[in-house]
């Protein structure tokens, strides 16, 4: 069910506060920019297919942290011979998912909501919770980013004991990620969304210990 005042005023607040981020950001921008294509040859910027509100199709920004390749897994563990030297540092801090919010502006995306995910993963989702899910905008951040921000060595440790890091995801994670999202669609408002923008930063700066149970092969994360 839709909340059209609800939803009026997020869009409002996304708007506003993706603008100001790109605006007070964008030193930092310019300087990863020039950082990703001095570091290895190849696009700023990597774009993939994601699925959005409704279904709808379309391309994520992020800074490119990995090098030019043909195929690979769309996720990624931790010690990815892909991952390039400025993107250890940048998937760390997150840093590479600030150019979200020219999706953000764009309307694909949410600065809270569930993290869109890749046509091959969302067609994994029972029917019920695939609707439910697309029923609102996708977002940078949510509980489940924050909860499995350590994903990435969380998958590592499974190829480790030489399990297939995509069986662990989709077997493991995945399903703990939907409830999450479930839950954010049923009880979102206003309040809720600040109080995980807030969660967010204090986790990327360290404030909270992690709580974790592609095109070019980039990999997949949000």
């Amino acid at each position: 069910m839709t909340h059209p005042a609800r939803d009026g005023a997020k869009r409002a607040l996304d708007v506003l506060l993706a603008a100001l981020g790109l605006a007070l950001l964008a030193p930092l921008l310019a300087f990863i920019a020039l950082r990703v294509r001095r570091d290895a040859p190849g696009p700023v910027f990597f774009r993939q297919e994601r699925v959005g509100r409704g279904g709808r199709l379309f391309r994520i920004h992020k800074f490119r942290t990995m090098h030019i390749a043909n195929g690979g897994p769309q996720i990624t563990a931790a010690g990815d011979a892909r991952i390039t030297a400025s993107g250890q540092w940048l998937r760390r801090g997150k840093l590479d998912e600030l150019p979200q919010l020219i999706d953000v502006l764009r309307g694909d995306m949410s600065l809270v909501g569930p993290c869109p995910e890749v046509p091959r993963y969302m067609a994994l989702y029972p029917d019920d919770v695939r609707r439910a899910v697309l029923s609102v905008r996708p977002g940078m951040t949510d509980r489940a980013a924050i909860e499995f921000r350590d994903e990435e060595r969380l998958l590592a440790a499974a190829r480790a004991r030489g399990e297939d890091p995509e069986r662990v995801y989709v077997r493991d994670v995945l399903p703990v990620k939907q409830r999450y999202y479930l839950d954010y669609v049923r009880r979102h408002n206003m309040a809720g969304d600040l109080r995980i923008i807030a969660r967010t930063l204090l986790a990327l700066l360290g404030a909270r210990a992690p709580q974790s149970p592609g095109q070019g092969g980039e990999g997949r994360t949000c």
